[in-house]
């Protein structure tokens, strides 16, 4: 069933003012992809909603002040590469660009941190796709040239597509279709089911106003 602006509002208020350009664009990104019934519906519209602000957030904002590094990293797991980087915090607080290469660097098909490819192949689209081995499956499963105009993931149809596709692609309708909402939250937010996403209260909180939008 195709949703209207009218549910999207219903479920995702903040988006109103890029409502009537995406409400199309997802209609076509779901019917591609499969997303095709109320429980699809609803849990792909929470999870897109929560990663890219309703809907208002096409790229990854990486302007941390170095305090916020340093938090982010004394909090994360030991071994991770923000923890790495809290004796650098002062080097790349209030600098996005040197802190993507340097967050995601060598990783995710990324070259080394001077590549530029961290900046480059950042978090984009309403599922904050990353890293160059992304960019390049989403490619190869949308024919679009993402690797040469990753920009193309910041316009509202790609965005939607690029969603639509890893959603898809990493099995979560089947995850849909079994109630497993944190499990996709989990999949999307750390790479593997089983864990608790961030977000997980609002995920799941939109979902379940979601069902009852698109009862």
């Amino acid at each position: 069933m195709p949703i209207t602006e009218q549910h999207l509002l219903q479920v995702l208020p903040n988006a109103r003012p890029v409502a009537g350009i995406f409400v199309p664009a997802l209609n076509r990104a779901m019917a591609r992809w499969k997303i095709d019934s109320r429980v699809r519906q609803a849990a792909f519209l929470a999870q897109v909603g929560h990663e890219s602000g309703q809907l208002r957030c096409l790229v990854e904002n990486l302007n941390y002040r170095a305090d916020r590094i340093r938090q982010i990293g004394q909090a994360s797991a030991a071994g991770s590469r923000w923890r790495s980087l809290v004796s650098r915090s002062d080097e790349l607080g209030g600098k996005p660009e040197k802190l993507a290469n340097a967050v995601y660097g060598g990783r995710m098909g990324n070259g080394p941190e001077p590549s530029g490819d961290g900046w480059r192949f950042r978090g984009r689209g309403l599922i904050q796709l990353t890293g160059r081995s992304n960019y390049r499956a989403a490619a190869d499963g949308l024919g679009l040239p993402l690797e040469t105009q990753p920009e193309l993931l910041e316009q509202p149809e790609q965005a939607a597509h690029s969603a639509a596709w890893w959603w898809a692609a990493h099995g979560l309708n089947e995850l849909a279709d079994a109630g497993r909402i944190q499990d996709i939250g989990s999949v999307i937010n750390t790479g593997q089911p089983g864990r608790v996403p961030n977000g997980a209260v609002e995920r799941k909180a939109l979902y379940e106003l979601a069902l009852k939008v698109l009862a």
